[in-house]
């Protein structure tokens, strides 16, 4: 037994539930608003997913990489709020051993995915605004899919290989849902999972926000020597491009201001002491990015709005209502 086993076996048989410490009134109020998060996450994010797959007119590269988020935060709602809140609320993991294990595995699996698939899109954006012919010529729904497909399968060969070199070797405390990292896997994951992806968020972003201020620049100079009507064509194109930078940039915010707690507080686990009820409540901060996003696009894409609207009515279940225009 090394070192580290001893000293969870050391900690398990110290370890106990605490009691619970809040009023009933309190205790059923923190339940109500949980349940409340988790229906906003999963319904939101339906609705998205249901948009992006009946009208036709949303079957676009970018709006593949919108569906394949939605399906990660739909899935992070239905799959791991439940469960995150009730062992928060509780103080103490309730579901035992083996709904642990899944538990672990899925949360490595969607949070991944989701970090990714940001990161996907910025790469998006970037690509778009960088040279538009090469990717109206080069990027298709079809070969979308296959990036995103792509994605997932890494993502979950990572997840089984991780946990299958390290999870076996961990020792569970009953009421307790943690597992440990050697020093070498440890920083392999930190890689993976944060240093890189975020790279490359924070660099394309950037690069997406001078070449948007740049395209800005160089339509306004444009309007000072066209006629009416052209002036009237370049400001509409230089407000929709300035439009998708804003909206692309505060889903990237978002995102950044709901995990970078968690990621910085984890990275200070060798300096300071990490409270499990700590950790706790910025796992559920890194979850509500899933509850965000489809308000932000209600908020600033009026597509997604109609959609919701021809859902709510049930006009989708008409026939050829998957030929509706959204976009107009």
């Amino acid at each position: 037994m090394n070192l580290m086993e001893f000293n969870q076996s050391d900690r398990c048989e110290h370890f106990s539930c605490p009691e619970r410490s809040v009023s009933p009134a309190v205790y059923i109020l923190l339940y109500v608003c949980s349940a409340a998060v988790v229906l906003l996450t999963v319904c939101g994010n339906l609705l998205v997913i249901i948009s992006v797959l009946h009208f036709k007119q949303l079957h676009t590269p970018t709006n593949m990489l919108v569906l394949s988020l939605a399906v990660t935060d739909f899935f992070i709602g239905a799959l791991l709020m439940p469960s995150m809140f009730i062992w928060t609320i509780e103080s103490c993991w309730v579901f035992g051993k083996h709904f642990c294990i899944v538990f672990l595995f899925i949360s490595g699996v969607l949070m991944s995915l989701s970090i990714y698939n940001i990161a996907l899109i910025s790469v998006d954006r970037y690509v778009a605004l960088s040279n538009p012919f090469l990717y109206t010529d080069t990027v298709s729904s079809r070969r979308m899919c296959i990036v995103i497909y792509s994605n997932c399968s890494v993502c979950l060969v990572y997840a089984i290989t991780i946990f299958y070199l390290n999870f076996m070797d961990s020792l569970m405390c009953p009421g307790e849902c943690n597992y440990y990292l050697n020093e070498v896997w440890s920083v392999i994951d930190l890689v993976k999972t944060f240093i890189f992806p975020l790279s490359v968020i924070i660099i394309l972003y950037t690069r997406v926000f001078v070449i948007a201020k740049k395209h800005a620049t160089a339509i306004r100079e444009l309007n000072n020597h066209t006629r009416p009507k052209t002036q009237k064509i370049t400001s509409h194109s230089m407000k929709s491009e300035r439009k998708a930078a804003k909206v692309f940039g505060i889903l990237v915010s978002v995102f950044l201001v709901c995990l970078l707690p968690y990621f910085i507080y984890s990275l200070l686990g060798n300096v300071i002491e990490i409270r499990t009820e700590t950790i706790q409540k910025l796992i559920i901060v890194s979850y509500l990015n899933s509850t965000i996003n489809p308000f932000i696009y209600a908020l600033f894409y009026p597509w997604f709005r109609r959609c919701i609207k021809l859902i709510i009515t049930m006009r989708i279940f008409q026939t050829d209502s998957a030929l509706i225009s959204v976009l107009s």
